[in-house]
């Protein structure tokens, strides 16, 4: 079900101009935030109310009058408001800039959307990225541990912009994390709805291990349960290149190397590359030349390497950085709307790059005769080519002869010129 309604845009046709009047309902006295879920009611498009529990609840009136059509009331809903998503990313790469906290909100993301079964049809019980990463009970998995601080960071931002759903809240924050740290622009698109309550949590053992007993095979398993590819998994592994493990809450890595014994943030654990805070291609170069004991290599990491079909990705993102970002970007973007419900269906983006400026117009040349002439009594091939430009700048083609007027003046252009280059050739 929506949680925000908004109005949707509409064209009568032969209505008296329109006037369109927004209202939002004033929260109940007795309402009371949590960060688990809210009881409200729902103003549908039939206007019959409906007690909801969602994380959040607005609702919009849209009051369309005119001519002897009446008072129509209609809503358009979305799960969240786009306005405030773009405020709450702004807050997010504040926090960013003072915690270091690039990593961890990638993996919050993920984690949140990877427990997503292709198998399963109905929605939440399939998983997927549907805020269910929220609650106690699944921050508690072995696979999330260290995740309630995430969730302590972005609490604070969920609570100011209750327009936001927590599922489109995690994803936006580890596609931002990722583009914050110089990785590539994720084409995100929001609108995700979250679950009510924790009986409505994966069950715990749908993430991947770090060292299971065939590393290649236990990556297929639990990403083609996903519905991704090998070139999705060797991508997504890319985003080792952020972050450190940590052996408290994973069981894997050194408690503190020469490039995590002084942070930033808190200092500590074992990473995947030098620059640890840095989105870039250095992840399959370091494990490709094993060369620094003190850079971290899972089981699942070397794999990437020695599986023939993950390999050929993996050597090419060691050498092209670029073809690194594109697939990483693609296989992002589809990992984070696994399971998801969207309203509306078709999800909405908030990008509000400007477009690009339109090309400057061509300054035409101008003619001169004797610039054409070849010397011979036949037009030369540039003449041609002149010529053809200006029939088709009265709209002539190969496949749509001008008008009689029109071809008759180009015809008289061209045996005038033919006339011209004669004279000036003899």
């Amino acid at each position: 079900m929506a949680a925000n309604c908004l109005p949707p845009t509409a064209t009568l046709s032969g209505a008296a101009p329109t006037t369109t009047t927004h209202r939002r309902s004033p929260p109940s006295p007795a309402t009371t935030v949590s960060p688990s879920s809210v009881s409200f009611h729902f103003l549908s498009s039939s206007a019959s109310l409906k007690p909801l529990r969602l994380s959040h609840q607005r609702r919009l009136k849209v009051r369309v009058s005119g001519g002897d059509l009446g008072a129509v009331v209609a809503t358009k809903c979305v799960a969240s408001d786009p306005v405030q998503l773009k405020s709450a990313r702004e807050d997010i790469k504040e926090i960013l800039k003072t915690t270091f906290c690039h990593p961890i909100l990638v993996r919050l993301g993920w984690h949140d959307a990877g427990t997503y079964n292709k198998n399963i049809e109905e929605w939440p019980q399939r998983g997927g990225a549907n805020g269910s990463l929220r609650f106690d009970v699944e921050q508690k998995h072995a696979a999330n541990a260290g995740l309630v601080n995430a969730m302590k960071l972005l609490q604070p931002i969920k609570d100011k912009y209750a327009g936001v759903t927590y599922a489109d809240l995690f994803q936006l924050a580890s596609a931002t994390a990722i583009e914050e740290a110089g990785g590539p622009k994720i084409p995100m698109k929001y609108g995700r709805v979250d679950v009510t309550g924790p009986e409505q949590c994966p069950e715990e053992g749908r993430l991947p291990d770090a060292g299971p007993p065939s590393p290649a095979d236990h990556l297929r398993d639990v990403f083609y349960r996903m519905g991704l590819t090998d070139k999705d998994i060797v991508a997504l592994s890319g985003a080792h290149t952020l972050g450190r493990s940590r052996p408290e809450r994973s069981g894997w890595g050194k408690p503190e190397t020469k490039y995590t014994k002084d942070g930033p943030g808190a200092p500590g654990g074992q990473s995947w590359t030098v620059k640890w805070l840095r989105f870039d291609n250095s992840y399959f170069k370091d494990i490709k030349e094993k060369r620094d004991e003190d850079l971290l290599v899972l089981p699942t990491d070397a794999a990437l390497f020695e599986d023939p079909s993950f390999k050929v990705y993996a050597e090419k993102y060691a050498v092209d950085e670029k073809a690194f970002f594109d697939d990483y970007a693609e296989a992002h973007a589809k990992l984070s709307n696994l399971g998801a419900k969207f309203d509306p269906p078709e999800g909405f983006t908030i990008n509000d790059e400007p477009p690009p400026p339109p090309a400057a117009a061509a300054i035409p040349e101008k003619f001169v005769a004797a610039k054409y002439s070849s010397g011979k009594s036949e037009l030369s091939d540039s003449m041609k080519q002149k010529i053809r430009a200006e029939y088709e700048g009265f709209g002539g083609s190969p496949d749509k002869p001008l008008q009689t007027n029109y071809f008759l003046n180009i015809m008289i252009v061209i045996a005038v010129l033919a006339i011209v280059t004669s004279l000036l050739g003899n």
